[in-house]
């Protein structure tokens, strides 16, 4: 039984984000879990200490506001990654949220370790997994390099192999066209290549096979399935090549 997956494009432990980050902890308590949200900042691990300061109480403050349980676990290098306490602690949390910054250093640190493996478990049963920025590039098989678009890919957590996510989509365009992103950003035919504005999530809950668009902005679909551009509460079927959006009252 896998628990719940969010790709973010921005807005981690923002009040706006507030009521959709309760209903991962909710879908993680439903499914025998502790009532616990924990933070891997991994992804801004080479920021300063004021900035990792900065982000660990913003988690604790939203944690608070919803009246669970925050733990802050400072897995900022591969050796962090190794850390029994660190992986006792994910065992059995509701959710597991990775928070914004360098993807490649992220993926880098939690590649083939104790805590992506305690991670990946507690998420197939049961827990809810957040990924924003960062944390959802991070879930493909491969994490274009957003900077050096001629620079091959590095790898990614594969846990989605097939999906390459945009985030801060509504303002990544202001700088790369959309043309060019599609051929730049290494793609494969076989890939669906999604962005996802800031302020906005998709989410496949629980038990079931779509993905639910949540949020301020829009998801954009840009390759391996017909061009749309999802709102809120729009689902979408990413396992398969004729997908389109509807509304869960469709039929």
């Amino acid at each position: 039984m896998n628990g719940s997956l969010a790709l973010v494009g921005s807005g981690e432990y923002l009040p706006a984000m507030a009521a959709f980050e309760k209903s991962l902890i909710e879908d993680g308590i439903k499914n025998g879990k502790k009532p616990i949200y924990v933070q891997i900042p991994t992804a801004a691990g080479r920021e300063s200490d004021e900035r990792l300061d900065f982000w660990k109480d913003l988690g604790k403050t939203q944690a608070d506001l919803l009246g669970v349980e925050s733990i802050y676990l400072p897995i900022y290098t591969r050796e962090d990654a190794f850390n029994q306490k660190y992986v006792d602690a994910i065992s059995n949390s509701a959710l597991m949220y990775m928070s914004g910054g360098d993807p490649h250093h992220l993926a880098e640190v939690l590649i083939d370790t104790p805590v992506w493996a305690a991670m990946a478990e507690n998420w197939r049963t049961g827990a809810s997994l957040a990924g924003c920025s960062a944390g959802a590039m991070v879930l493909s098989s491969h994490v274009p390099n957003f900077r050096l678009l001629k620079k091959a890919p590095s790898a990614g957590l594969n846990l989605l192999p097939e999906i390459r996510v945009i985030p801060h989509f509504n303002k990544f365009f202001k700088w790369i066209p959309e043309s060019a992103a599609k051929t730049l950003l290494h793609v494969p035919n076989d890939s669906i290549l999604i962005g996802v504005d800031e302020l906005t999530a998709i989410v496949k809950r629980s038990g079931q096979d779509h993905w639910v668009v949540v949020g301020a902005a829009k998801v954009h679909v840009l390759k391996g399935l017909p061009d749309q551009q999802l709102s809120d509460g729009e689902l979408i079927d990413l396992n398969i090549l004729n997908a389109v959006g509807k509304k869960p009252t469709d039929t």
